[in-house]
Order: structure tokens, then sequence, then C-alpha cells
């Protein structure tokens, strides 16, 4: 579960949604000043619906219904047309949504990217969200797998039966496909039937701690299952999340720190960091990509070179 050439992960950062609200101008002043800085993809998170907590009492979700949470593919879409930033969902939450309709978004925001999108899913954790839905909280991981067999054959193939134990399609596809053929699914979650799923079924995966004995454990389970499965485990990306929290530099020695774990890639998170707006967000941006001397989208230099790639400092 390594990069296979060896080289540093590719570094991308979560889209602000929540501070940046419902400012079209920020958003796309945001993503192109991120591509600029040097990053190489841009994640966004996914809720349909938000719980009013008077409503639902005791509340301990982390979002609600007055979080700012953009549709992810409509906004994909938006920056497919206005960056080269790989774009990546971590993740949807797949079981409440229909299998078909996903299929045929997903495939819309790969043609408008050129092949620059990884479909990250997941199984939720809000049972408001999937009774308004109209989905089954109890079943979502069983029917979560069966949709992604799902979804590939509706990327693939331009006529489609399927007959499985939640889903049915009876002879239909979707047009145009997409241009990648599947497009790539990496799947997040904290369990071991959630690493067991990453096992048998991932093109890649979103771990939800740090580098250290929680990780190691958790690739354990995962290795196991693709061993299983008659898979290679090398061939399972890894996305590791560091946190900003004002300095840096410490961003710069957690990306190293996934490096050396294996990363194949690192998404950078400044949402709980305190920033006001927009202008914040590029200043961190700007001092993140300084920090971490992007050069090649979204590559940090060796560390063992300089700023300016001679061993010595800009």
């Amino acid at each position: 579960m390594k990069d296979p050439a060896g080289t540093a992960p590719h570094v991308g950062v979560i889209f602000p949604q929540t501070e940046l609200g419902g400012d079209t101008g920020a958003i796309r002043t945001w993503a192109q000043e991120a591509e600029r800085a040097g990053f190489g993809h841009v994640v966004i998170q996914d809720h349909v619906l938000g719980a009013d907590p008077a409503a639902h009492v005791p509340w301990t979700g982390a979002f609600d219904n007055l979080t700012t949470v953009r549709e992810p593919f409509v906004v994909l879409g938006y920056l497919a047309g206005l960056t080269s930033l790989e774009l990546v969902t971590a993740v949807i939450i797949l079981p409440q949504r229909q299998t078909a309709l996903v299929a045929k978004q997903a495939a819309e925001v790969d043609l408008l990217a050129g092949g620059r999108f990884r479909l990250g899913v997941g199984v939720g954790w809000n049972q408001v969200e999937y009774q308004a839905l109209g989905k089954d909280f109890g079943n979502r991981g069983r029917r979560g797998e069966e949709q992604i067999a799902l979804l590939r054959r509706l990327w693939t193939e331009p006529s489609v039966t399927f007959h499985g134990r939640y889903e049915q399609v009876a002879g239909a596809g979707i047009s145009p496909l997409p241009y990648q053929r599947p497009i790539p699914v990496w799947i997040g979650g904290y369990s071991v039937p959630a690493y067991e799923r990453i096992g048998r079924l991932a093109d890649g995966w979103f771990p939800l701690m740090p580098p250290g004995p929680k990780l190691d454990e958790a690739r354990s389970v995962i290795e196991a299952a693709a061993q299983h499965a008659g898979r290679a485990p090398a061939d399972i990306g890894m996305e590791g999340q560091v946190r900003y929290a004002g300095d840096p530099d410490a961003v710069a020695a957690a990306v190293q720190d996934w490096h050396a774990a294996g990363a194949s890639h690192v998404q950078v998170a400044a949402a709980s960091a305190g920033l006001a707006g927009v202008d914040d967000h590029l200043a961190a941006l700007a001092q993140i990509a300084d920090s971490l001397a992007l050069t090649a989208p979204g590559r940090p230099k060796p560390a063992h070179e300089g700023r300016n790639g001679t061993g010595a400092p800009r």
C-alpha cells in the first residue's frame, strides 16, 4: 500500500465549504489560487441534509441544518471548468443515494474534468438524513458494496442487466460513458467491516487516524482482505489527512510522516483553524505551499532538497 515509485505523496486541500458559504466568487478564487499555489487536488465532503438539533435532542453530530454543505457533484463540475485540479469526493454517502444517478453524475464530472476524478464513498452516520432520503440505514454497508459493483458496470458497459439483492437494472445504461472506465472508487470508514470492504473492493482508502499503531492495525485488516480476494495490497492507494492549525511547518512535518507511512496522497484540512473567510484561507494556502515547497502539481520536494532544488535555501 505504497506509492509504487517511492516518491512523495500528492498533496491536495479540502474545500472549506462551511467557511466560504454561498459565495460563488470566493469558491472560484479559492480553487484557482489553490492550483496556483501548487496543490494537486481538491477534496469535497457530502451531506444532503442537516438535522435540526431542536427536533433531535440530544444532537451530537458534527453537522446540523445550519451547516453550509454544497452539493459535491455540481461544485466539482464547476471547478472542472475553472482549474486543472484533480477532483475528489471524500466522501459521497453512497447508500443514501440512487446508484444509477450517482453513476450518471460521476461520469459527467469525470468527462468535464478529462479523467481527473476520484469518487470517494462511505456509508455515513446520519440516520436522519437516510430517513429523509428514503433509504435504509441498517443495511447501508451491504448495500454499498452492491452499489460499487453496479457503478463499475454502468461506467464500462453500454447496456447493463443487474439483478442484485438491492439493485435491479434491466437492459439499461448511461451515455456518455465516463473518460475513465471505470472511475476509481476510494472508500472511507472507521470500522473492521469498512477495512475489509476496502481490501476487497477499493482502489484506495481514506484513513481517519494518523500514522501509528491504529493505522497499522487497519492496514493489516485491509491487506488480509485484499489477499483473500486475490488482490495485491500494494495496488490500493492511501490518502492521509493533515489538519492545519496555524503552523505550516507542522503540516510539512505531518506530510513527511504520511510519506514514511506509504501514503500515495495527502489532503490538508484548514476548516477547523478559525479562518474567517476566503482571504484568510488563501493566506493559509500560500503559507502551507511555501512550507511544503510545492513544485510539480501537488508534490513536495524530497526532504533533502532545498526550495530551489539545489540543496540550498532560496
